[in-house]
């Protein structure tokens, strides 16, 4: 069974064509269980994601921050494996149609096994992952399992990668471009900043992928302004924060759903 890049592909073709960034949400398996989990992925769709990042959780994950980090914990705590990834991409895809792709640190996929892992998530309909410390110049063998199964590979580049790198990267990827927006983990800030908007120009220079910012963005002023020049907008901490922050799973979900809707309400401001 093929994956779904051509569903990613056309979903941020059809946002370019309306004239506004892509809302991009991202949430980890398993938090707070695996059922709540995917009823979170539900509950932002609903309240206008375009795109959804499952997060493979880790017990040492680099680039993520504190609120990511603790989200992890529990997920890992509750006992969440790649089953479970693989069960909340399917579900949530077959409840909304979606396009739905999983964030992961190399190491899980390596044990795994690469074809295994590749052609999971293409039955689950998945569309494809971002590979945040997977070096393109090592890539070769998921990329040829990821293109044989469907499914896009996207790595993400920083404020350091030099022009020169960004052409590689750009090159060996698909379905869009991962651009952190600063040098950093993940977690919500005051400001975006200009390093994002520099570091967009100079990769749209290398390619034509939609080029998608993350890392910082939690409220609808800075997903404007992010929208402003970036193909998509993405989003984490902030939802994975509402979620920690809530009495209970309800008034979780509710807050993922709002805080969903006035993020997409912001991408169409730019």
């Amino acid at each position: 069974m093929s994956g779904n890049i051509e569903l990613l592909n056309t979903t941020l073709a059809a946002t370019r064509a309306a004239d506004r960034a892509a809302l991009i949400a991202y949430l980890p398996a398993g938090f707070p269980t695996v059922d709540g989990g995917i009823e979170a992925v539900k509950a932002v769709i609903e309240g206008g994601a375009d795109i959804v990042e499952i997060g493979l959780p880790h017990s040492d994950p680099v680039l993520d921050g504190p609120v990511i980090q603790t989200a992890d914990d529990i997920a890992l705590r509750g006992g969440v494996r790649i089953a479970d990834v693989m069960r909340t991409v399917r579900e949530a895809h077959e409840a909304t149609g979606v396009p739905i792709l999983v964030m992961t640190y190399w190491n899980p996929i390596d044990r795994y096994g690469v074809e295994r892992f590749t052609a999971e998530l293409a039955e689950a309909g998945g569309a494809g992952c971002i590979l945040p410390d997977l070096p393109v110049q090592e890539s070769a063998l998921w990329r040829e399992h990821a293109e044989k199964h469907g499914l896009a590979t996207v790595f993400v580049v920083a404020p350091s990668s030099q022009d020169a790198r960004l052409a590689t990267i750009t090159a060996a990827g698909s379905g869009f471009v991962y651009a952190a927006s600063l040098m950093g983990v993940t977690g919500t800030r005051a400001s975006v900043g200009a390093q994002a908007q520099d570091l967009v120009g100079r990769t749209r220079a290398t390619t034509d992928l939609p080029v998608c910012v993350g890392l910082g963005v939690s409220n609808a002023t800075q997903a404007a302004e992010v929208a402003g020049f970036a193909d998509g907008v993405i989003v984490g901490s902030a939802f994975v924060k509402a979620m920690l922050d809530a009495p209970d799973e309800a008034a979780g979900l509710a807050a993922v759903r709002s805080l969903a809707g006035e993020l997409a309400e912001g991408v169409r401001k730019r």
